[in-house]
């Protein structure tokens, strides 16, 4: 298993009067590259706060929730052709019309694309990471989206997932993200979408920390599953995907 860091400035649009420390900061992407040719990259994309303009840190509980993740994800794909970046955000903040998570996230497919032209792409996103993943969506490379309690509300794009294959999970539990507006959004995008599947865990919270091996389990196996639909391999542990998740079923209770 392969650790690369890649570390920019970024520039964040910030409001009329905004001072320097708002508009530099750095994101930056750890790749776990794939074995061999890479054929897909998933692209994890972490949760953050409603307002903020401080630089995320590596310590900071939001980034470090989506390590294991991105490390299931790894094992699952890596000799399949997956690699997968970590995107950590300039800034903890999606911060209104600013968008900075947002920002982030296209930085980071235009050097997947610069480094991986025309290879599929898919999107992993807890909390606002997974606001991020739905808007983000439109990018061309995009092939599937997966949003772990994601931050949705009515005036969430549908138009963003057109065309893409789109897993929602969401805990009965949450307290700080909305299952409700998930499932609103899901039922509201099943149109444009390619595909469209609402998971509902009984007694999961927001944190992921409850039934973290299902967590883990849905959301790589709905990426490798997109994966192996893309690329022609066959992938052995569709089948215990399936079992949890029905490709017929648009709404599932687990």
């Amino acid at each position: 298993m392969t650790d690369r860091k890649t570390e920019e400035h970024r520039n964040i649009p910030g409001n009329a009067g905004g001072n320097a420390r708002r508009s530099r900061q750095q994101a930056s992407i750890t790749v776990l590259a794939a074995s061999g040719t890479t054929r897909g990259v998933a692209l994890v994309l972490h949760g953050g706060r409603a307002h903020s303009y401080e630089p995320v840190e590596p310590r900071q509980l939001s980034p470090l929730r989506m390590i294991p993740f991105a490390r299931h994800l790894h094992r699952a794909g890596n000799d399949y052709g997956l690699a997968v970046w970590s995107l950590r955000n300039s800034v903890r903040g999606w911060n209104g019309q600013d968008m900075s998570a947002l920002h982030d996230a296209r930085w980071a497919l235009q050097k997947i694309n610069a480094q991986h032209p025309g290879i599929p792409v898919y999107l992993v996103g807890h909390s606002m990471g997974g606001l991020t993943a739905v808007c983000a969506a439109d990018n061309p490379q995009v092939d599937a989206v997966v949003a772990l309690a994601p931050w949705l509300s009515p005036e969430t794009p549908a138009a963003r997932v057109a065309g893409r294959k789109v897993l929602i999970v969401h805990g009965t539990g949450d307290r700080m993200t909305s299952p409700a507006q998930s499932l609103k959004f899901a039922r509201r995008a099943a149109g444009p979408a390619a595909s469209m599947q609402y998971v509902s865990l009984q007694g999961a919270g927001h944190f992921m920390i409850r039934r973290v091996r299902m967590w883990h389990s849905l959301a790589t196996g709905f990426v490798m599953k997109a994966f192996a639909e893309r690329t022609g391999f066959t992938y052995k542990a569709s089948g215990t995907l399936d079992k949890l998740l029905p490709p017929s079923a648009t709404q599932v209770n687990l």
